[in-house]
């Protein structure tokens, strides 16, 4: 291989040592008085009490972590989070060629693919695309060509016996399909709500509803309080809430009666949110 740089005189190699030296020198530890050196670890210490104490009571799942669950050949899920009623919480990763059986949604599901392709009959969705099925539609079998992973709320998997009720459920061919499917592509609907923040609704029911958030570089959230429980997908960039940062596949859950008192992000971010609705 030809080297494209033309070797060092014995100038150049002088310079090039000292200016090494220099560094080196730079970057020797500063030493720490022991009083100055106790002091310096009790302001460190008190800042992480201060952080774990904002974040008490938080879930937080991020994308390298928590175990996979097979659930049937090419498919696998990765728990997030048990919402009772509301259904379970997870990624859903599908080998090429992979599919799942019609089936009929007990409550309603809301899913966003985030890499890949889904396939429902003449429906293909792509990467950012959300579809929402409510309480009592049917779906017909899933599919990706290419493998896929996606987020999925509402959903039955993780209970047994509610899965075995939508399978039944869905080898019956009756009832309306009322699900709505949001392409990324389109770009209407978005409403600024906050300089350099941006807010897409997606679903409303009851108390509760779903929007995409997009924020700009260097964009700010307000404090906020939640009066019910909200959930965070992580979909593009970085965001910091409080001093925790969140990345592109993290999941959170706010409990409800919790609090975030600052929201911001250096590089932009785009993200799901399931909370109580604003009125």
């Amino acid at each position: 291989m030809t080297n494209k740089f033309p070797p060092l005189d014995s100038t150049d190699a002088t310079d090039l040592q000292q200016l090494e030296t220099l560094l080196a020198d730079g970057l020797a530890p500063i030493p720490v008085a022991g009083a100055r050196r106790t002091a310096l670890r009790q302001d460190l210490m008190a800042q992480v009490t201060a952080s774990l104490a904002k974040q008490a009571g938080l879930l937080t799942v991020r994308a390298r972590h928590s175990p996979w669950q097979p659930l049937k050949a090419g498919i696998r899920v990765k728990p997030l989070w048990d919402g009772g009623r509301q259904g379970h919480s997870v990624l859903i990763e599908f080998a090429p060629g992979a599919s799942l059986i019609p089936h009929r949604h007990n409550c309603l599901e809301e899913g966003i693919v985030l890499r890949g392709d889904l396939q429902m009959g003449d429906l293909r969705l792509g990467p950012l695309d959300y579809h929402a099925s409510p309480a009592g539609s049917r779906h017909g079998g899933i599919s990706s060509t290419n493998g896929a992973l996606a987020y999925l709320r509402g959903t039955s998997l993780g209970d047994n016996r509610e899965v075995l009720r939508e399978v039944l459920g869905g080898l019956l061919p009756f009832g309306k399909d009322d699900s709505v499917s949001v392409f990324a592509g389109q770009i209407d609907d978005w409403q600024e709500i906050a300089p350099g923040v941006w807010r897409k609704p997606l679903w409303r029911d009851g108390e509760r509803e779903s929007s995409f958030y997009r924020l700009e570089a260097g964009a700010k959230c307000p404090a906020h309080g939640h009066q019910l429980e909200e959930e965070c997908m992580m979909l593009d960039g970085d965001l910091f809430i409080d001093d925790l940062l969140l990345r592109a596949g993290d999941y959170q859950l706010a409990p409800a009666g919790s609090a975030h008192r600052e929201v911001y992000t250096d590089v932009g971010a785009t993200l799901f949110v399931r909370g109580g609705r604003d009125y």
